[in-house]
């Protein structure tokens, strides 16, 4: 079911378009200002938000310009009874789905919020639920808007263009691609065109007869007939030398392959993901990447952002990746020291989640315990310790997550969550306030 997040300071307002959408079957969060908006989205992220323009504190295009900042694919439709004409051009130039005045047309409202879930992808029911990201552990707006993306683009046949720096999970999301589009009953085939020699680099993708070149003793089929009814994933793509470029290029447009040494080609149906993590930009200017080549890979281009810019995912990736690595090794380790999980915080991790990933098989593979030390940490890092920003800032960051936590673990219940924190209610609504944290925002959806 959808999730609608809406936004007006207006109580009577709040309850009518809550209403109405709830009666049309969509599942409604209602908050009273932008501030409680943002703070909504940070544990939950919706499919469309509706907003008042005019409301006290942030009004209705700062709280658009802020979401669309962290999510450009989240539509947004501004309801207000304040508007004109150059209101509603403004906004749509902003990037606004709708603007709609009141009192609001509850015919039109609906329209509007149909054709913005349709646009955005988000009321076509999903192939597999979540299993085609069950591999991305993620609680990052960026990545959460980037795997959006993913999802729109996974229903064409569009050829997409993955780039980031390595190690930040270029294949995993090409698999999540594949898993999302009506090709995930077919192969996905990937090849590093980075580490493949040249001289086999042909052979591989294309194929070979038998007796084509010394040392072809038998017909070999290659990875891009493999491919055929599936995925082709091509990694480090700005490593192929040129002259495969072209004949790649031809494979493309003919969507037909020839095998080295064959004297017919074959038809081959399959989506191309390509990547890499150099600026294939630079490449074209220096001769050394075909032009009309990235533009038949780079249909829709997706930036898988560096770990550096989604420091939220640290944490959750680095638990994740202990409970899979102690599983696997037989290992009874379940935990990080609070001092270690500040230097997993703090590190640049310039090698993005493979170093991360490579730290904590380390970690395990030397933990006596069953708590991970903040030493064991700084060996893996090689390193050493790195102070935080500043005190307040640090204390700050560790109180909202621990109040996050301890509001998800009793589910928006304020009493047993400040018991658990041994606070009196009072002194616990105060730290909710100063955080922005509404403890609705944490109760379970009903069924």
């Amino acid at each position: 079911m959808n999730e609608i997040l809406i936004v007006d300071d207006d109580p009577d307002i709040l309850k009518l378009v809550s209403m109405r959408l709830a009666a049309a079957g969509h599942s409604v969060r209602a908050v009273d200002s932008a501030e409680k908006a943002l703070a909504a989205m940070a544990v939950s992220r919706p499919q469309l938000v509706i907003t008042d323009l005019k409301m006290g504190g942030k009004d209705g295009l700062t709280l658009f310009d802020e979401i669309h900042e962290q999510a450009p694919t989240l539509p947004v439709i501004i309801l207000t009874a304040h508007g004109t004409i150059p209101d509603a051009v403004a906004a749509t130039k902003r990037g606004v789905f709708g603007f709609l005045p009141k009192p609001f047309d509850g015919k039109l409202l609906l329209e509007q919020v149909e054709q913005a879930l349709r646009l955005s992808g988000a009321a076509a029911p999903p192939a597999t639920g979540e299993d085609w990201r069950r591999d991305i552990v993620t609680h990052s707006p960026k990545m959460e808007d980037l795997l959006h993306q993913a999802r729109l683009v996974a229903q064409s046949d569009a050829s997409v263009f993955v780039q980031g720096a390595s190690g930040t999970g270029k294949e995993m999301l090409a698999r999540a691609i594949h898993r999302a589009s009506r090709r995930a009953d077919g192969a996905f085939v990937a090849i590093n065109c980075g580490a493949i020699p040249e001289n086999l680099l042909e052979s591989e993708l294309f194929g070979h007869r038998k007796g084509a070149f010394t040392g072809a003793t038998y017909d070999h089929r290659g990875l891009i007939p493999a491919a055929d009814g599936g995925t082709l994933f091509l990694d480090e793509i700005g490593d192929m030398p040129l002259a495969l470029q072209a004949k790649l290029l031809r494979v493309l447009q003919d969507r037909e392959v020839r095998a080295v040494g064959a004297t017919q080609a074959t038809p081959v149906d399959m989506r191309v993901i390509s990547a890499t993590h150099r600026d294939i930009e630079a490449l074209m200017k220096e001769g050394q990447f075909r032009e009309d080549l990235y533009y038949r890979l780079n249909v829709v281009s997706l930036a898988l952002p560096p770990l550096s810019e989604r420091r939220e995912d640290i944490v959750p990736l680095a638990m994740h990746f202990l409970k899979a690595t102690a599983a696997r090794d037989a290992k009874n380790v379940h935990a990080f020291a609070p001092e270690a999980l500040e230097l997993l915080r703090a590190a640049p991790w310039p090698g993005n989640v493979r170093q991360l990933l490579n730290a904590v098989e380390q970690v395990v593979a030397l933990s006596a315990g069953g708590v991970v030390p903040a030493s064991a940490v700084q060996q893996a890092l090689r390193e050493e310790p790195r102070p935080l920003a500043s005190l307040e800032e640090a204390r700050g960051a560790f109180e909202r997550e621990y109040l996050v936590r301890i509001l998800r673990m009793t589910g928006g219940n304020v009493t047993q969550a400040a018991k658990l924190a041994q606070r009196n209610r009072t002194e616990f609504y105060k730290l909710l306030e100063r955080h922005r944290l509404e403890p609705k925002s944490f109760k379970p959806e009903k069924a």
